[in-house]
């Protein structure tokens, strides 16, 4: 992940637009953190979207984490492109350390958060996630949507 500082902007505007997050050069590899308490899970987020999603951006290598205090700490050293969350995941759940993350971090990826059904979608947008996609996985519609997150412009 490459931070690049943005021109000095209005006082009132400073913080929220410090810095920007780009994507990796071609060389680099996007860092995918995977958070979820099921093994199982992580694996077919990892299988879903393989090594290179699109020819266009940098291979995927993955993060995986089975705990919520450890999303927090290895969210907090930087260095994630993207983080999918396991909303079902327990005792914390991937909306709850979601919220989190947008909350207390500067700069914060983006979030995708699995959601337990499609009709949980608007918990995924309390949170904050970037976006959610609903278990049981399909490969298809997590590529797209992790995709559309990976070129999304940087705000």
């Amino acid at each position: 992940m490459h931070q690049v500082a943005t021109p000095a902007a209005p006082p009132e505007l400073q913080a929220s637009t410090s810095t920007i997050w780009t994507v990796p050069d071609a060389n680099d590899s996007l860092r995918i953190l995977v958070y979820s308490d099921n093994i199982e899970t992580r694996q077919r987020v990892m299988r879903a979207l393989g090594k290179r999603l699109h020819p266009d951006l940098p291979e995927l290598s993955y993060v995986e984490v089975a705990t919520g205090p450890m999303v927090i700490r290895t969210m907090d050293e930087g260095d994630i492109d993207l983080a999918i969350l396991d909303g079902e995941a327990t005792p914390t759940g991937g909306m709850g350390i979601a919220k989190q993350l947008k909350d207390e971090l500067k700069t914060c990826p983006p979030i995708l958060v699995l959601t337990g059904r499609p009709d949980d979608a608007w918990l995924a947008s309390w949170s904050r996630a970037e976006a959610a996609v609903p278990h049981p996985i399909d490969p298809i519609v997590l590529g797209r949507t992790v995709l559309g997150l990976l070129r999304a412009p940087a705000l």
